[in-house]
């Protein structure tokens, strides 16, 4: 049932198995058909320069006075030179020559080949035919006489021909000889190229079954190299359908023989942590939305129900009763004030969060401070208030926007300090990359375990104390929106029971501009 399975999937046209085997026997293929047929062509050279080069050593082998014999004797073929006492040797010049001995002949021996034709071709260009095969039918071929008078005066050792003619495609030999006194000839033998041809077919046939034999068992061979070399890819594929499972916990192995293999895990495990960072984000963000819903409808109904109550006593008869009347309104009054400032805060935040249109001016926040310093004091009540401040810090803000920062910050240190023996000191520096705004005080101090849901909405560290004052946990969210917006930063440290002190970082003018 595997190995059916494991076959299924290598004939599976769409598989990785199934391309890279059939590819790669492609290619194989294509490399042994170019190299049988460059073999064939670079045979077929050989074979045919071997066989002139063997028909040249016969023809040197034949004594200068044979060949002059047979063309003053007129002689048409070897049967004549062989009655005039030049023995005809049918199987070459060994055989020949051991004949030739025993005859008591002095002459080297010659040769004689079937399909053949030997032409002589003397200087002046005269063309003899000595000897016609009966089994090649037709005239001699005939060259240009400047190819004779090349071969006459060529120093290369083998020179050959290949012609098509009516019989047939022709392999010819050109031998220059000297004769008698200085005069020189060349001796043409041309053969068919047949047997030569039907050797190379069979030398070529051999090759291609070889290579057929060769691929198939390079298929059998390759495949359970190539089921080995996927093993990582194959434990990536299950690795990830367990991740499509839903577990995005599970991670690949990184550490692979195969570089590819190892930097594809990399790249994917970083998805993984970017897509578990998203959903773990987008569950906080649903949470805290959640949360947000949850605060905001408290908020509301806290003013809502006791606006309703007092109306239920002002309906039962208070209003004929100026003294209960009189507080009622005013209560009335003041549940509907802080009501309206949690329903400005809120359409503030969603009016940030979602178009925040912020207008940056260049100017000087020291500026800005002291002309808020006396609606500070008086909001201090008898608290020390100090102003620490470096002259001449230039920065691009929103002055509106950064006022409200200023009087959130400080308005939280007024709450959390004490009405007589507070003390609250802001400061303005300049920083190595940017204007550092510091809002400290002596205070009860923040609990450690408060300070990072500080700046989160409808969070409040001690909820009696800022219901007493109509806070509702959005003044420090406000205001870290509004940082953010100008580019800054904001951080609250604070030791418990020692106070606090509130951080505002914002960018100078060349750090805006980069």
């Amino acid at each position: 049932m595997k190995t059916n399975q494991t076959f299924r999937r290598f004939l599976n046209p769409n598989s990785l198995r199934f391309q890279l085997l059939s590819r790669s026997l492609l290619l194989m293929a294509v490399l042994l058909t170019i190299i049988g047929l460059s073999q064939y062509v670079f045979m077929k050279e050989f074979i045919y320069q071997n066989k002139a080069s063997s028909i040249q050593d016969q023809i040197n082998s034949v004594p200068p006075n044979a060949w002059e014999q047979m063309v003053s004797n007129g002689a048409g073929s070897l049967g004549n030179l062989s009655r005039q006492g030049i023995p005809s040797i049918p199987d070459g010049p060994e055989k020949a020559a051991s004949e030739n001995s025993s005859n008591g002949f002095n002459h080297d021996p010659f040769f004689f080949l079937p399909d053949s034709t030997i032409v002589l071709i003397d200087g002046e260009g005269k063309f003899t035919e000595i000897s016609n095969s009966s089994m090649n039918v037709g005239t001699p071929p005939k060259l240009s006489d400047q190819d004779y008078q090349d071969a006459m005066h060529s120093k290369h050792r083998v020179t050959y021909r290949v012609l098509n003619q009516a019989i047939g495609e022709q392999l010819i030999v050109l031998q220059p000889i000297k004769m008698r006194g200085d005069s020189a000839g060349v001796i043409q033998v041309s053969l068919g190229t047949k047997a030569l041809k039907d050797m190379l077919i069979q030398q070529l046939f051999i090759f291609l079954s070889l290579s057929l034999l060769a691929l198939i068992g390079g298929m059998l061979a390759f495949i359970p190299v190539l089921r080995k070399t996927l093993v990582p890819l194959s434990k990536m594929v299950e690795t990830v359908e367990q991740i499509d499972a839903g577990n995005l916990a599970e991670r690949l192995l990184v550490e692979q023989r195969q570089v590819e293999i190892g930097r594809l895990a990399v790249s994917f495990n970083g998805m993984l942590e970017r897509l578990e960072s998203s959903f773990e984000a987008e569950k906080e963000s649903k949470e805290q939305m959640r949360r947000f819903v949850a605060d905001a409808s408290h908020e509301l109904r806290t003013p809502l129900t006791s606006i309703h109550g007092f109306i239920e006593v002002l309906l039962r008869g208070a209003m004929n009763q100026p003294d209960k009347l009189q507080r009622s309104l005013k209560s009335m009054y003041a549940e509907s004030e802080r009501m309206k400032k949690l329903i400005q805060d809120l359409l503030l935040l969603a009016k940030l969060d979602r178009s925040p249109m912020i207008h940056l001016s260049e100017g000087v926040l020291e500026g800005v401070i002291k002309e808020m310093a006396p609606q500070m004091r008086v909001l201090a009540g008898n608290r020390q208030v100090s102003l620490q401040l470096t002259s001449d810090l230039r920065c691009r803000f929103d002055e509106d926007k950064m006022k409200q920062v200023i009087l959130n910050v400080f308005h939280n240190a007024v709450q959390h300090t004490d009405p007589e023996k507070g003390d609250i000191q802001l400061s303005l520096d300049k920083v190595s990359d940017g204007v550092k705004l510091t809002v400290r005080d002596n205070g009860s101090g923040i609990p450690e375990e408060h300070l990072p849901h500080l700046f989160d909405r409808f969070y409040r560290s001690d909820p009696s104390r800022t219901r007493k004052y109509g806070g509702a946990g959005l003044g420090l969210a406000i205001t870290k929106s509004i940082v953010e917006l100008h580019g800054g930063t904001i951080w609250v440290t604070s030791v418990l029971g020692e106070g606090s002190m509130f951080c505002v970082w914002l960018p100078t003018l060349d750090k805006l501009d980069d």
